[in-house]
Order: C-alpha cells, then structure tokens, then sequence
C-alpha cells in the first residue's frame, strides 16, 4: 500500500504498473483516471453506487473508472487511492463489472461520497465565491485577471 501512496515520481522502478485497459465498445472522450479501496470495502462500495462504470479488481484492490480530472479540487480519503491516467501497481487487474450503458465511468461525486461515509471523513468541498458580476466560482482570480 505504501507503494500506492507514494506519488509517481519517488515509487521504485520495480514496482511496476499497469493502465487500466477499458473495453473497446466505450468511448473515453473525458479520459480515464481511476480511483482504488482496499478489497475489503469492494462489494459494500459495488452494491451502494446507484451507478457503476467499468470495475477491476485484483486480490488487494478494486478500482473504479471516472472521468479523467476527477481529483480537482477534492482530497479522497485514506485508504481511498487516486490514480491519474487509470494507471495502478500491476497485480493482474481484471474486469469484474462491465456497465449496463453505454459509459465506462462511474460517476466520481458519489463515489467520492461514498468513500467519505465508508472512512468515516467528512466531505471537503472548496468555498464558493461570487464575483461581482454575480458569477459564482469555486476558484479565485487575482484581481485584473481574466481567468485561465
């Protein structure tokens, strides 16, 4: 698990990884990031998501698919595990659970909400701001700026 923890850049060479292959009947027009629990927490996660995409699992970790860019602005909960890209510790990941429709994500809000009330952490969004044009953003700009 420390492995997992460790961001990319200070995990040992030989700890190999692996991309999360999504079939091939599902377009991945939002890219693939995947968030991991520990396979103890996998069914109770898999039997509360009202929606489920494409699930993998290994024997320590079962893995969702959600858009990529799912962590912006949020901070999943230990053990929970963020992986960019869909790409995890090669354990031999297999598809477990293939969607009903035809969208290989799981959607990230409840999942993430789900992993809160599983770890017992309260949800932590980012403040909310109105402009005074009355638009209302999760982000600040400095003043004079025109945004991104």
């Amino acid at each position: 698990m420390a492995t997992l923890l460790t961001p990319r850049s200070r995990r040992s060479p030989d700890a190999g990884s692996t991309r999360l292959v999504v079939p091939s009947q599902f377009r991945t027009a939002l890219g693939c990031d995947a968030v991991g629990v520990p396979a103890r927490y996998g069914f109770r996660v898999l039997s509360r998501l009202p929606a489920k995409g494409c699930v993998y699992a290994d024997s320590d970790w079962w893995w969702w698919l959600v858009p990529a860019g799912s962590d912006l602005d949020l901070r999943w909960p230990l053990p929970a595990c963020y992986a960019p890209e869909a790409e995890i510790p090669d354990r031999g990941p297999r598809l477990i659970h293939h969607p009903d429709g035809t969208s290989p994500y799981t959607p990230p809000i409840p999942l993430y909400l789900l992993a809160c009330q599983l770890t017992g952490t309260s949800p932590s969004w980012p403040p909310l701001h109105r402009s005074a044009d009355g638009v209302v953003s999760a982000h600040v700009l400095p003043p004079g700026s025109d945004g991104p």
